[in-house]
């Protein structure tokens, strides 16, 4: 029996996990494994980007190339609102057997709660962080979520204690390292911190970008002042960033670059400069020591934001770790010699490397033992029946 489902990711690390996603599901669906007779074809139509496009979605709108951080959001309201109307009207004209949304939960909310009106299955793919922001939303969730597919390993439990039907389904950005991820520990013997191979990583958003990146080449220009031999490399996610990363480049900076290709990129480095972000677990499962920034507007922090979190760390493998596992500077630095003393002490030191990289290794592991998108897969062909 041929059914529908209605797909939703806005960031470009959803659209990933949503494209895999679709991957895995055609292929189970086209092996005709007896598990899954209830259906024999899939029809793809949703929120996205390019990557979900090419998997097979028929796209209503590209959500992906709009993607804003929470402080220049409020320029596209009235985008979004209008949107959101078009998702409402596409439900009550068309058949939907299950909808699932992936991560940017001020959105997506809207999409599952259209889904519901309509009387359609809402699985969540990738938990809202209700644990470090917002625990009085979870009468919402338990509304409007018929599955949540947890991609942290403690969230099963929190959301399960509250009444939401929550699995821990792995990591989706660890799916490619097969469980391997001892392996990638890192050894330090023959290293020389005046060679040292050093990646940057300011995120994928315009907004990290703008704030990060010149910071990042800051510090770069100071380490190789002290070490002239040191090497940056840049990971952009698309051409497009790449585009926005050179024409923000220091005349005086030199790096190389790649593309879309994070956990490559960490296992080939020394050390690391992070963007706050889903980058860093990939970065910790690479056993990349990594130092974490993030630049948010001082103003709106001591405003909002500070009152809203609830952890007392605010990157995610300090959250995993429950210390702090690599240094953050956030939610704002005010000035970049403190992270160059930090990147100094980690770079001058074998020992620091070496008990970070299995740091690293330890607290990503415990999410690389389950195939992320596999699992989700199953999960979602058993929730049209």
């Amino acid at each position: 029996m041929k059914k529908r489902i209605f797909i939703s990711a806005c960031e470009p690390s959803a659209e990933l996990h949503c494209a895999n996603l679709i991957d895995t599901v055609n292929a189970k669906v086209a092996a005709n494994e007896n598990a899954y007779d209830h259906v024999t074809e899939i029809e793809w139509v949703g929120l996205g980007g390019e990557k979900m496009s090419s998997a097979g979605c028929e796209l209503i709108e590209n959500t992906v190339s709009r993607a804003a951080m929470i402080y220049n959001v409020f320029g596209q309201i009235g985008w979004y609102w209008k949107l959101i109307g078009r998702v409402k009207r596409y439900f009550k004209e068309n058949k939907v057997d299950l909808c699932i949304v992936c991560d940017s939960p001020a959105f997506n909310f809207h999409i599952a709660r259209a889904a519901k009106k309509a009387g359609t299955k809402v699985m969540f793919y990738v938990a809202p962080q209700l644990w470090a922001w917002a625990p009085w939303r979870i009468g919402k969730l338990r509304r409007l979520c018929d599955k949540l597919a947890c991609i942290l390993p403690f969230e099963k439990d929190w959301f399960a204690a509250r009444g939401v039907d929550a699995e821990f389904v792995g990591n989706p950005l660890l799916d490619e390292l097969d469980g391997n991820i001892r392996e990638a520990y890192k050894n330090y013997f023959d290293y020389e911190p005046g060679t040292a191979n050093v990646a940057l990583l300011p995120g994928s958003r315009d907004a990290e970008i703008e704030t990060l990146w010149p910071a990042m080449q800051d510090v770069g220009l100071m380490l190789r002042e002290k070490w002239p031999g040191v090497r940056f490399t840049t990971a952009a996610v698309s051409e497009e960033k790449l585009a926005a990363l050179k024409e923000m480049q220091f005349e005086e900076f030199e790096c190389e670059y790649v593309i879309d290709d994070v956990p490559g990129l960490a296992r080939r480095s020394d050390m690391a400069m992070v963007a706050s972000g889903s980058a860093t677990l990939q970065v910790a499962a690479a056993g990349c020591p990594m130092v974490i920034m993030y630049q948010s507007n001082p103003w709106m922090w001591h405003l909002i934001g500070r009152w809203l979190i609830r952890t007392r760390h605010l990157s995610l493998v300090n959250i995993l770790a429950k210390r702090e596992a690599a240094p953050e500077y956030m939610p704002y630095f005010r000035d970049i010699e403190p992270i160059y003393e930090r990147c100094v002490g980690l770079l001058s030191s074998k020992s620091r490397l070496n008990r970070m990289s299995s740091d690293m290794i330890g607290i990503a592991e415990p999410m690389a033992k389950t195939h992320t998108a596999s699992r989700v897969a199953e999960l979602a062909i058993e929730m049209l029946q």
